[in-house]
C-alpha cells in the first residue's frame, strides 16, 4: 500500500508539473470567463421560465373572472326568470371559480418573488461578469507584456530555447572539428614515424631497399662533404730541406725504417734510384707522397 500511494504521488506531481508548462493563464481565464457566461445564460432562462409560469398563471386567471363573472350574469337571468334553482347553480359555479382564483393568486405570488429573486442574481451576475471580463482582458494584457519581455530577455541573454540550441550547435560543430583536427595531426606523425603504411606509396620490397641504399649514400655524401668542411687546410709547398735529407729519398716499410738490403746515402750525396740486377723502380705511392722537391 506504501509503495502504491508513493507511486500515486509521483504521477500526480508530474503530471502537475507537466500541466504546469502546458497551461496558459489567458486560456484559463478565457474559459473560466465562457463558463460564467453559460451561468449568467442559465439564469436568463430560469427567469424567462419563471415568467412564463407567472404569465399563464395571469392567463388562467383572467378566463377564470370572466366564467365568474357570465355565471353572475346567468344567476340574475335566471331570477328574472323565476328559476331560483338555475340562479342558485350558477352561483355555487361561481363560488368554486372563486376558491380557483384565490389559489391562482397564491401560486402567481411565489413565482413574482422567484422572478425577483431571478432577476436580482442576474443583474448581480452580469455585473461580475462584466468586472470579470475587464480584469481578465488586463491580467491577458500584462501576460502577454510579461511573456515577449521574457522572450526577449532570454534572446538577449542567449538562454531562450533556440538560442540554446543554435549555442548547443556550435560547440558540437567546434569539438568535431578540433577531434577532426587532432586525429589528422596524429595520422601524419605516425605516417612520419613509419608507424603506418603508407598506403599511396609503392609496396614492392625491391624499390623499398633501392630507395632505402640511395637515401644511404646520399647520407654518406652529405657526411663526407661536412668533414671536408670541418678539416683544417693542409699545408702548401714542397717538404723542408731537413725532411727530405733524414729521409734521404730511400723507400721506408711501413714502421718507418730503410727497406732492407738498401745502404743509407751518406749526406750531402743524391740518391740513386735502385735499378740493375733487380729492375725494380720506386713505388709509385713513395713518388707521390715526396711531391715536387722529392725528385732525384
Amino acid at each position: 500500500m506504501g509503495v502504491m500511494k508513493r507511486l500515486t504521488s509521483i504521477v500526480q506531481a508530474k503530471a502537475n508539473k507537466a500541466l504546469d508548462r502546458a497551461e496558459d493563464p489567458r486560456d484559463t481565464l478565457d474559459l473560466s470567463y465562457e463558463k460564467q457566461l453559460e451561468q449568467l445564460q442559465q439564469v436568463r432562462r430560469g427567469v424567462a421560465d419563471v415568467a412564463t409560469a407567472r404569465k399563464r398563471l395571469e392567463i388562467q386567471a383572467t378566463q377564470l373572472q370572466q366564467a365568474a363573472a357570465k355565471l353572475q350574469d346567468q344567476a340574475r337571468l335566471a331570477l328574472s326568470q323565476n328559476r331560483e334553482d338555475l340562479a342558485r347553480e350558477a352561483l355555487s359555479r361561481r363560488s368554486g371559480i372563486a376558491t380557483q382564483l384565490e389559489q391562482l393568486k397564491g401560486q402567481h405570488d411565489q413565482l413574482v418573488q422567484q422572478e425577483e429573486k431571478l432577476v436580482a442574481t442576474t443583474q448581480q451576475l452580469e455585473a461580475r461578469v462584466s468586472a470579470f471580463r475587464t480584469q481578465k482582458e488586463s491580467l491577458k494584457a500584462s501576460y502577454t507584456a510579461a511573456q515577449a519581455q521574457t522572450k526577449i530577455g532570454e534572446a538577449v541573454s542567449g538562454i531562450s530555447e533556440s538560442m540554446s540550441d543554435t549555442g548547443l550547435a556550435m560547440q558540437r560543430a567546434q569539438d568535431k572539428i578540433e577531434q577532426m583536427q587532432a586525429r589528422a595531426g596524429a595520422v601524419d606523425e605516425l605516417l612520419a614515424s613509419g608507424a603506418l603504411t603508407d598506403l599511396s606509396g609503392s609496396s614492392d620490397p625491391l624499390q623499398a631497399e633501392l630507395d632505402k641504399t640511395s637515401q644511404q649514400g646520399q647520407v654518406e655524401l652529405e657526411l663526407a662533404q661536412l668533414k671536408g668542411q670541418l678539416a683544417p687546410p693542409a699545408p702548401s709547398g714542397a717538404l723542408s730541406s731537413g725532411e727530405a735529407a733524414s729521409s734521404g729519398g730511400q723507400p721506408k716499410n711501413d714502421d718507418g725504417e730503410a727497406a732492407p738490403g738498401e745502404l743509407a746515402a751518406e749526406p750531402g750525396s743524391s740518391p740513386t734510384p735502385a735499378s740493375g740486377a733487380g729492375g725494380e723502380e720506386p713505388a709509385s705511392d713513395d713518388l707521390f707522397s715526396l711531391g715536387d722537391g722529392g725528385q732525384p
